[in-house]
């Protein structure tokens, strides 16, 4: 335990729990390491040291420091290596680096790396307590955390460290890209964040890039004017206007196509949009997080998505783990599903026998936080017992994996959903579906036929009240 001070220049940072704020220090300088540390310590941190890089990083996940600082010149890994191990393990850990030959060239390096502040020796107390308290201040330790995303149900280590980083981040205006498995989460924590920003009291968007045609998502991203082409029979704001002042969340964006996203490019680059049809670019300020299941990286390599972009989106990036890599969590969503499940059928909460639960936490979960809520609505429903057997969960589980559709039902579920997406915007009109779906009119009234869909039943009745003109925004 850290002693007590011995002055107090200045009252530290508030601290998380009951442990005080915690500074890893590196430096193969035995005599520097017990001078700061010493320091450190009379100002109530809790300091780990260790002599060089490796050590290090070895510390970073049992120690979880606030803070590191590090020398630049050392044995073996100097201070710039350790610097990107550092930000590969937690991307927004503040570094403040020492160097005893400073070198405008190391500064300049060191600050193009990410470091955060870089102090040359012989330091002194006071400028390197200056540069500790901005560090923190900077990321926002020491606030109240607990309030962050109280819907996103979780105990393990691994959820704890993830929600930290992304209430500092929505704090931000950053760009986030929150990458993870499908069913993990991602849009409940794009939520999380936004709702802890500054944006908080303006409007949250959200769209899904690959569930929409290219025509279909150009229009529902950036807008159109009144007649820019056929069918385009009302202006249509499109979501970055709409959220303008707010957050976009852009799920699924590696599915965007490749036109879009020169488009959705210029506009981060420009902070402006040009509908389609218009002359004049708008002004927007919309935060953006994004989304994905896909290695975008990968796809950068296969040159299936811009690289420019990639970097764009990726300014700050989280990572929702799968439910695999959180079983200390499995219980607590068991509980939170059978809680929602009783409420929504209005009986007394089941819960699970012993053996069911093991079960279920040795599973590997494919389908993550989704496939488990989907298991425990099942079995709620199914069970003639308020204990719910564990033959049951195989059961439940046997059942999901025959609800996975084929590849020829997805595409016909997709083709349904996109054919009743362009009958309700056309009111019925053939026609002009046909037209914006790439087709002729006799294929298209095959494909009407092909999924029972009629078409009268989007007209408009003439009782109805006409739409009104102008600025209408659609979202599906």
């Amino acid at each position: 335990m850290p002693r007590k001070p011995t002055k107090k220049s200045e009252q530290p940072l508030i601290q998380e729990e009951t442990r005080p704020l915690r500074i890893l220090l590196v430096d193969d300088d035995p005599f520097i390491l017990t001078m700061v540390s010493a320091w450190l310590e009379a100002e109530a941190y809790e300091v780990k040291t260790t002599e060089n890089g490796s050590d290090a990083i070895n510390s970073l996940a049992e120690f979880d420091p606030h803070l590191v600082i590090t020398d630049l010149r050392m044995e073996g890994m100097d201070g710039i290596a350790l610097l990107k191990e550092i930000q590969n393990y937690n991307s927004i850990l503040p570094v403040i680096m020492l160097s005893g030959a400073a070198e405008i060239s190391d500064a300049v390096s060191a600050t193009h790396q990410g470091i955060f502040e870089f102090l040359t020796k012989p330091i002194t107390p006071e400028p390197l307590f200056n540069s500790i308290k901005n560090a923190l201040n900077h990321v926002s330790i020491g606030e109240q955390e607990t309030d962050f995303g109280p819907e996103i149900i979780h105990q393990s280590q691994i959820m704890v460290k993830l929600l930290k980083q992304a209430q500092r981040v929505a704090k931000t205006g950053s760009s986030v890209f929150i990458g993870g498995a499908t069913g993990t989460g991602k849009e409940l924590l794009a939520r999380a964040i936004h709702k802890a920003s500054p944006r908080h009291d303006q409007v949250f968007l959200d769209i899904n890039c690959g569930a929409l045609s290219e025509q279909l998502l150009e229009s529902e991203l950036f807008g159109h004017e009144k007649g820019a082409f056929t069918g385009a029979v009302r202006k249509n704001l499109g979501l970055f206007q709409a959220a303008n002042g707010g957050t976009l969340f852009l799920d699924e964006v590696g599915d965007m196509p490749a036109t879009l996203q020169v488009k959705l490019l210029r506009v981060l680059q420009e902070g402006k949009v040009k509908p389609v049809g218009a002359i004049e670019s708008v002004d927007v300020d919309v935060r953006i997080i994004s989304a994905t299941h896909h290695d975008l990286e990968l796809a950068v390599k296969r040159g299936e998505f811009r690289e420019d972009l990639f970097y764009r989106l990726n300014v700050i990036p989280l990572f929702m783990p799968p439910l695999k890599e959180r079983t200390n969590d499995i219980v607590l969503l068991i509980d939170h599903f059978l809680t929602i499940q009783s409420k929504k059928e209005g009986i007394e909460a089941a819960r699970f026998s012993p053996e069911a639960l093991e079960y279920m936490k040795s599973l590997t979960w494919p389908g993550n936080v989704r496939q488990l809520q989907n298991v425990i609505e099942q079995c709620s429903v199914l069970s003639a017992s308020p204990v719910i057997p564990e033959v049951l969960v195989q059961r439940a589980l046997r059942e999901t994996e025959k609800q996975l559709p084929t590849l020829i039902e997805a595409r016909k579920e997709s083709d349904y959903t996109y054919i009743n997406r362009l009958l309700r915007m056309f009111e019925g009109n053939i026609i002009e579906s046909a037209n914006v779906a790439g087709c002729e009119i006799r294929e298209f009234e095959d494909l009407l036929n092909q999924h029972h869909i009629d078409p009268k039943k989007f007209n408009k009745s003439p009782e109805d009240e006409p739409a009104p003109e102008g600025d209408e925004i659609r979202t599906y």
